[in-house]
């Protein structure tokens, strides 16, 4: 294991000193070190593409490599400004990647779609042309120091991989200010599954929104309506929604989050000019990425109804209390979409949560 501190010494060493990119959990660790830095020195970006462009403006300032933090689902918002700006061959850019592995082949099997994407992330390194290392140990930490002369020498993005449980934390990280305000998102969603009609269909994205949505409706034995479980692909809920909307005529709801509402907020666009009447939209808000550690997604004073109103959904509503909770979410449910839908929930998830599994399974039974 590696202890965060050491780590991020090495980093004040080599002169690393500008961080950016997409909390995960497998980072959650380097969360009470980034805490204590100040706005110019750390970002949180809504998505990794956003991230490896915010480092390049960085490097062409200051000169400075900067470090990208993400996991590796999220290469994929990255690949398109590694390759295009940054490469070698265009503007030669150096950043240091620094990537949480999940799915490593190397580790206890992972879920699905996380293994699926740890077998090819090491050859998607390689076909970008970025060299990485594998850190596991304390005694690793001298090669970072080789990478980044590489980096600075060959002006070219290169990467760290760290798999699960690969770093500890010796300090206690600070205790993290709860969202008191609005309701349990378990709440919702129990009142959600009694009030929507047989037809239904529900999209939901990743993260514990589908976990608990999944064993509310189970543990319940609700059949009203059929859901699709985002367990992946976080920020195109919405899309999945919109595509399956425009060919069924039943309510089609989206239950999707804060965070993943504003890494591709140009859906939202997308949905208000297509105007689908059937295409419910419910942005759970806690203003935070709580299921890999409660970073901030810096929404509490975003207004989402407003924003789609702009974007041409035909109606909005906010419900921030367990008072008429029933009536004002049947009435969100019976208006003319695309319509929005922002609920204020409360951090904090089930306990014992289970994982949905058997995906093959699950979307032949949202498609019947």
């Amino acid at each position: 294991m590696i202890d965060v501190d050491k780590l991020f010494n090495l980093f004040k060493k080599i002169k690393i000193e500008f961080f950016c990119g997409v909390p995960d959990s497998i980072l959650k660790n380097t969360n009470h070190y980034f805490s204590s830095l100040d706005k110019t020195k750390h970002m949180i970006t809504h998505n990794e593409g956003g991230a490896v462009a915010l480092a390049a403006g960085y490097h062409l300032s200051t000169k400075k490599i900067p470090c990208v933090y993400l996991q590796n689902s999220g290469l994929g918002n990255a690949i398109n400004p590694l390759i295009s700006i940054a490469h070698p061959k265009v503007y030669s850019i150096p950043l240091l990647l620094l990537i949480g592995w999940r799915g490593s082949p190397f580790v206890k099997a992972d879920e699905p779609q996380h293994n699926e994407k740890g077998k090819i992330t090491r050859k998607l390194l390689k076909l970008l042309g970025i060299k990485f290392i594998i850190l596991r140990t304390t005694k690793n930490l001298y090669k970072i120091k080789n990478l980044l002369e590489f980096a600075q020498k060959k002006n070219k993005p290169v990467a760290i991989l760290l798999e699960k449980n690969t770093l500890s934390q010796i300090k206690p990280e600070k205790t993290k200010k709860k969202n008191k305000s609005g309701i349990k998102r378990d709440q919702f969603i129990l009142q959600l599954l009694k009030n929507i009609k047989k037809g239904t269909r529900i999209v939901s994205t990743t993260g514990y929104t589908s976990r608990e949505l999944h064993q509310i409706r189970k543990k319940g034995n609700f059949r009203n309506g059929k859901d699709f479980y985002m367990v992946g692909g976080m920020g195109h809920s919405l899309m999945v929604s919109l595509g399956h909307a425009l060919k069924d005529k039943n309510n089609v709801i989206c239950l999707d989050g804060d965070g993943s509402a504003l890494m591709h907020l140009g859906s939202l666009r997308t949905a208000g000019i297509f105007k689908k009447r059937n295409l419910k939209h419910i942005v759970l808000n806690n203003f935070c990425h709580e299921s890999v550690g409660e970073q901030t997604t810096f929404s509490e004073n975003l207004k989402f109804g407003k924003v789609a109103k702009y974007l041409g959904y035909r109606s909005i509503a906010k419900i921030d209390k367990v008072k008429n909770l029933t009536k004002n979410l049947n009435k969100f449910l019976n208006s003319n979409g695309p319509s929005l839908l922002e609920v204020i929930t409360k951090t904090g998830t089930l306990k014992n949560l289970d994982r949905p599994k058997e995906f093959i399974k699950i979307k032949k039974k949202f498609m019947k």
